[in-house]
């Protein structure tokens, strides 16, 4: 893969491979057609999973230990040709070993007597229908369907093979294993039309006149529940056996930095049609942004400048005068555009007039990669299957009634135009939504949509939704000596899909030798994991021996049966390992310790004697010590040791290094299987919202508080999305004696949120909590910082976060003045000072709820007229 994957992204490829072994397997022994889905939200990259899958199928995966299907063939089906192109155009972006040629779009005429191994078709609805030139005869149909000219009985274009033929000999034929991959298969299973007639898809999918079911079935959607209900009917009914469903955690997703963190909602003070005032806005809105990119760009020295794009969503019949009247509001604010920055995806392909503006049709695929696009006119064409990180800003023309397109269309807007999250900066991690026919209360119901937990939209536990955007930086009042306490912050990394120590450091000293932080970092790592294995090699002599002949040794087993009796005798023969042996004992060898170390020691080995059979002894004796557990665990030891050294030794110069890159080291750091520490980064611009909205959908004015460490030009922070008394909390911790600035922590895994890693007792996955507020004080003349944490204790995992708060204490207290977890019990806010042994104590050894705690005599009153 040309791509890195995310460790979601990993766990979802192992998982699905296994899911199609199982799926082959089943088919193969009792020839039952299977099923199997991928879950996934909008913008989790399906696409680069299932390219990561295909490519697996074709041509194998070591880290899996999975066999390519030298019969594999793959069709790719959805119900739009665009979304099929624009798969075609990321299976490239994405694989380097599937080429163009591998990728074809089935066009008439098409006549194959069966389809080609080691390629992906594309099929579209339209294609199978009786009308198609590909399907043309059949099947028996009326005689008033038939095409004037033609008969039902002819094939198309007098062609030999109709595409149901083709499909039917390929899944017939023992040599070929047929995937049928269902693009957004929430389409064509659910409704009404589906259950009284059958639709193409399910045709596909179940057989019918006599051809064959398709024998593996791969369904892929964010809203998988109407695939997934057509498919347990099939497995309760006989017909098709439906195996696990492959889901990807929403939460990881956003995590990832892959979606954006804010979504800016735009509304009016009461309903009204369309105001240009909110058209001067979002083209104000799109000049910022393309400012703030350019800057942002240049400044990180990326080759390319992101270029965001303005969506203006029309309703079904678009008043084209209106959107001329936009467009020509948007070019005054933004002059510097010229008439080709303007193009539309309407139903009708051909050039539109739009006020005196002419603008031409352009495929959806392809305007992500057209940056001179920079205004986009549509209406459904891109609320589905559609991908184009850098459309920042919606403006809406629809009406009121049709939020659930708003949300469609925000659910394809979500990722974040460099694929990760930048530092630090809510403007450049977020979308502006502007929507100028909706009054407050249908607003508030979208806003409700978004910060629930919506099919196709990632989990929204770490994003904001933003009706009156207060743009907060760094606070000028406050003195250099926070940031230097800042700077000093301990944060731990969520560990991610586990690999192997060796590799994590071979990876990590790519990366330095790359940046140029230590050129020769390779090399030297090299010497030293060959000092390990040649002190292992001679620490455990006799195990490495007698791994050596185990090496050496290919064990038989031969069976033999005399004519007239009964049974069998079983004989163990033992060959002389040939080369090809040996080396197949060398790819072990490679998986233990990273196939650079275990290459690079064969050199080590034969240094000055390149001759053959010095060569195979090193293989002999590479593979021989990967076979001794106690060398194993020695190296990933000393791999683990020389990680951290070098990750302490060069943390100044890893903080220098543009953001991308510091990203990649830090994603190096969470390689680890347990959780690693890291730096705190700064925050550069943070969003808040001026307006509260309670659940009636009444707005009130947030209250603003002085001393943060982001804060608007005035010096003040908006204290929304707190509860009543974590605002009682904030103004008391700075109202405290020697109180000099606050920080409200973001709950999400950011470069500027100091996160503490925990294990979700329900699925083992590694999470991060985040304390809400950090405090700064002057105590004795030194600015310490504070951790105090409200939170209510009546969540399922309130005990498993306090134990994580308990342990970061003890690894972590002295960085901190206080370490405070706090709760309401009845009015009295009660408190858990982390830093105290005898709590730390009780909350490790567990047993009791957080009532029982936080009522116990390890808590104390936090307010001092509490405890009066």
């Amino acid at each position: 893969m040309k791509f890195t994957l995310k460790p979601y992204q990993q766990t979802a490829l192992e998982d699905m491979l296994t899911a199609l072994d199982q799926a082959t397997t089943i088919n193969r022994r009792d020839a039952k057609p299977t099923s199997v889905s991928l879950s996934a939200t909008t913008g989790a990259g399906k696409t680069v999973i299932a390219s990561a899958v295909i490519e697996s199928l074709f041509y194998g995966n070591d880290d899996y230990e999975f066999e390519p299907d030298d019969g594999a063939v793959v069709v790719w089906f959805s119900d739009d040709p665009n979304l099929n192109e624009q798969t075609r155009f990321r299976i490239m972006e994405a694989s380097d070993k599937v080429m163009s040629t591998d990728l074809v779009t089935i066009e008439p005429p098409f006549a194959k007597p069966r389809l080609e191994p080691g390629k992906v078709y594309f099929l579209n609805t339209q294609k199978l229908s009786k009308s198609s030139l590909l399907t043309r005869g059949h099947e028996v149909v009326d005689e008033a369907d038939v095409l004037e000219g033609t008969h039902a009985s002819v094939q198309p274009d007098l062609q030999g093979y109709t595409i149901w033929q083709t499909i039917a000999n390929t899944i017939e034929d023992p040599d070929l294993s047929l995937y049928l991959i269902v693009d957004e298969a929430h389409r064509g299973f659910g409704t009404k039309q589906t259950r009284d007639k059958s639709t193409i898809v399910q045709r596909l999918v179940n057989g019918h006149s006599g051809y064959p079911p398709v024998p593996v079935v791969w369904g892929i959607s964010a809203t998988i529940g109407d695939f997934t209900q057509a498919m347990d009917e099939a497995a309760v009914s006989g017909d098709r056996r439906y195996l696990p469903a492959v889901k990807v955690d929403g939460f990881q997703v956003q995590e990832s930095g892959l979606v954006k963190d804010i979504v800016k909602v735009d509304i009016p003070a009461e309903a009204q049609a369309i105001d240009m005032v909110l058209v001067r806005r979002a083209a104000a809105k799109l000049k910022h942004s393309t400012e703030r990119w350019q800057s942002y760009c240049e400044s990180q020295a990326l080759p390319d400048v992101v270029k965001p794009l303005l969506v203006l969503q029309a309703p079904n019949t678009p008043d084209h005068d209106k959107i001329g009247e936009a467009l020509n509001v948007i070019f005054e604010v933004m002059p510097e555009l010229s008439s080709n920055a303007v193009r539309h995806v309407l139903g009708e392909h051909s050039l539109q007039t739009f006020g005196s503006h002419q603008v031409d049709w352009i495929e959806p695929q392809v305007v992500q990669d057209r940056s001179h696009v920079r205004i986009l006119i549509a209406k459904d064409a891109i609320s589905t299957g559609w991908d184009c990180p850098r459309a920042e800003v919606l403006l809406s023309f629809r009406p009121a009634k049709d939020h659930d397109h708003i949300q469609q269309l925000l659910g394809r807007m979500v990722r974040t135009p460099l694929a990760r999250r930048v530092p630090g900066d809510d403007e450049l991690n977020s979308v502006d939504c502007l929507l100028p026919f909706f009054d407050r209360a249908t607003a508030g119901s979208v806003v409700k949509l978004l910060t629930a937990q919506i099919d196709g939209v990632p989990d929204s536990s770490g994003r904001k939704v933003i009706e009156e955007e207060c743009v907060m930086t760094p606070n000028k009042t406050l003195p250099e000596s926070v940031w230097k306490v800042w700077d000093d912050l301990p944060t731990m990394t969520i560990p991610q899909r586990g690999t192997s120590p060796v590799k994590r450091l071979t990876s990590l000293a790519l990366a330095l030798s790359t940046d140029l932080v230590r050129e020769e970092a390779l090399a030297e790592v090299a010497m030293r994991m060959h000092r390990v294995l040649d002190e292992s090699a001679a620490q455990y002599k006799t195990r490495v021996k007698a791994a050596t002949a185990e090496v050496l040794a290919v064990r038989l087993q031969q069976l033999s049966a005399k004519f007239g009796a009964s049974g069998l005798e079983y004989t163990d023969i033992v060959e002389q390992a040939d080369d090809r042996a040996i080396r197949f004992a060398f790819e072990d060898a490679k998986k233990a310790f990273g196939s650079d170390i275990a290459n690079a020691y064969v050199d080590h080995l034969t240094a000055g004697d390149d001759g053959d059979e010095a060569l195979r002894e090193a293989y002999v004796r590479t593979a021989a010590l990967s076979y001794v557990p106690e060398v194993r665990e020695a190296v990933d030891k000393k791999a683990d040791q020389i990680v951290q050294d070098l990750f302490d030794e060069h943390a100044e110069a890893i903080e220098a290094l543009p953001d991308d890159r510091r990203q990649e080291y830090r994603d190096i750091n969470a390689l680890a299987a347990t959780p690693q520490v890291d730096r705190l980064g700064r925050p550069r611009t943070r969003i808040e919202d001026y307006v509260e909205t309670d659940e009636s959908g009444q707005t009130t004015r947030a209250e603003l508080v002085k001393l943060h460490l982001m804060s608007d030009e005035n010096g003040d922070a908006p204290v929304t999305k707190l509860n009543d008394w974590e605002v009682e909390v904030v103004k008391h911790e700075i109202g405290r004696d020697g109180s000099i600035a606050w920080y409200r922590n973001p709950p999400r895994q950011t470069a500027d949120s100091l996160g503490i890693a925990y294990r979700d007792e329900a699925t083992g996955n590694w999470r991060s909590m985040h304390p809400d507020f950090v405090f700064f004080h002057e105590v004795a003349g030194e600015v310490k910082a504070s951790i105090v944490d409200p939170h209510g204790h009546h969540l399922d995992d309130s005990l498993v976060k306090l134990q994580a708060l308990a342990a970061f204490a003890e690894d972590h207290g002295d960085a901190f003045h206080r370490i405070e977890a706090l709760s309401k019990v009845g009015n009295v806010m009660k408190v858990l000072n982390m830093k105290d042994d005898d709590v730390r104590g009780a909350l490790k050894v567990g047993g009791q709820t957080v009532d029982w705690f936080y009522n116990s005599q390890f808590a104390a009153n936090y307010f001092a007229e509490e405890a009066v």
